[in-house]
């Protein structure tokens, strides 16, 4: 598990400016928004559809169901309960499985075992912290991503790198200075993530703050970025004529 964060943490930044870039480029198309829909209890959530296989968007693409499907989901979550031991244990494998497919760009692999993390404890902030990464990664669906990143910091047992990744996605979006209080966190949730604090440079230097900027990029050179945050690091240090 130790090993598999760590491996993450090293992946996870893909560089602010070629993620500005994708969007502009891929747009937003194949995107369809129906009303809402109870996805657990006390939860609600946009229907939000896309041009792929139900069981690679989202909440199974919000599929209607017939009984023989509701029966094989039941079958699924039995075998995997079984297979791990404890529906927290089954809950957690596919959530593992999830993330290592998110790290290697395989994001329809991943939105399949998220979605199967969902049949198994669909409460869990890490259900709709994942399918925020799919719907930014596979669908450059950045509305949907941060109605599904809200709900996250909401529901229980939330991941140590949410709001880096809900900081990333705002920066992506262009709103900084939303995404500079949510970086703070960050970097107070993981002290020793390179990326989250050169998230956080870019954010305060977006916002006017080039001293702050400069001291987070140098912290984020401490504790050795990912390369692509590395080289936004080198340009936002000349940009902000730190010292």
């Amino acid at each position: 598990m130790k090993h598999w964060r760590r491996h993450r943490a090293q992946t996870i930044g893909n560089g602010i400016a070629r993620w500005l870039l994708v969007l502009v480029l891929l747009g937003f198309a194949g995107i369809a928004r129906a009303g809402t829909v109870e996805v657990a209890p006390g939860v609600q959530v946009t229907r939000t559809t896309y041009d792929a296989p139900a069981d690679e968007q989202p909440f199974f693409g919000f599929t209607e169901k017939t009984e023989a499907q509701r029966a094989a989901d039941e079958e699924l979550v039995k075998e995997l309960v079984d297979a791990a031991g404890s529906r927290e244990q089954a809950f957690d494998a596919m959530m593992i499985r999830g993330w290592k497919a998110i790290t290697t760009s395989k994001t329809a692999t991943a939105a399949k075992r998220f979605n199967q993390a969902y049949l198994l404890m669909p409460e869990r902030s890490g259900v709709y912290h994942g399918f925020a990464m799919v719907a930014v990664n596979r669908f450059n669906d950045l509305a949907f991503a941060d109605e599904l990143f809200r709900v996250a910091l909401r529901q229980p047992n939330p991941q140590k790198m949410l709001n880096t990744d809900y900081g990333r996605m705002l920066l992506m979006a262009k709103r900084y200075r939303e995404a500079q209080p949510v970086l703070e966190q960050a970097v107070i949730d993981m002290p020793d993530f390179g990326d989250a604090f050169g998230y956080l440079a870019f954010a305060r230097l977006q916002t006017g703050d080039r001293a702050g900027a400069c001291a987070a990029s140098a912290t984020a050179f401490e504790k050795k970025p990912s390369q692509s945050v590395l080289r936004d690091m080198v340009r936002l240090r000349k940009e902000a004529q730190c010292q």
